[in-house]
């Protein structure tokens, strides 16, 4: 991937390839290995708009809270900074952060650098052959420990799943404009075997409004 991840102090040194969206053999290639109390993950979705345009919507710090599960506010702080809040329930999780890289209609990377959460990322905008839309990669680190620790605890989700979740979020608000509702499936309750599963994958989580 590119240097943005390492250039937070000690993320592991990685091959200076193309981005998140590192092809090893005409494959993506595997996100590190996890290791040194970090852990990571690398999520793909095509979606159906130009390169560009998801760009500027990933941009909008402003609109996060439409698409990012219990995010509550995002406020910038200066031209490259910006200040996070997360709350599920009673319990709120606050934390700074610092753009690391903004290539416009192509790549952004950000890292955290003060409160409760310790991590990096980046993510891709890539162009599909024949203008079939944009394959968006992204990218995460996390540090094991408080971050993994609280989120668990107040969301019901580990870190990978809240990735892979917020980049469908993503998906469906920049292709229709909304975000499904799936709380009030219409088949009802699913018994005892499906609560828990529901339990299990933080399915209790409100799905982002989809609103600004």
């Amino acid at each position: 991937m590119s240097t943005a991840l390492t250039e937070r102090p000690g993320a592991d040194v990685l091959p200076r390839v193309s981005g998140a969206a590192a092809l090893l053999n005409g494959h993506y290639a595997p996100p590190p290995e996890n290791k040194d109390g970090k852990t990571w993950v690398r999520t793909s979705a095509l979606v159906q708009e130009e390169p560009q345009k998801l760009y500027e919507l990933w941009h909008d710090l402003e609109k996060v809270p439409a698409w990012q599960e219990e995010i509550v506010s995002v406020t910038k702080t200066s031209a490259k900074t910006s200040h996070w809040v997360l709350q599920s329930g009673d319990k709120t999780i606050e934390w700074d952060a610092e753009l690391l890289a903004d290539e416009p209609g192509k790549r952004i990377a950000w890292k955290s650098i003060g409160g409760d959460v310790h991590e990096a990322g980046e993510v891709i905008f890539e162009a599909s052959p024949g203008n079939r839309g944009t394959m968006v990669t992204v990218l995460m680190e996390f540090e094991m420990g408080v971050l993994t620790r609280m989120v668990k605890t107040f969301t019901g989700r580990d870190p990978k799943q809240a990735v892979v979740e917020n980049l469908r979020h993503f998906k469906a608000l920049a292709e229709t404009g909304e975000i499904p509702r799936s709380q009030s499936a219409p088949h009802g309750e699913r018994g005892m075997i499906g609560g828990v599963k529901r339990s299990i994958y933080g399915e209790k989580i409100p799905t982002p409004t989809g609103v600004a």
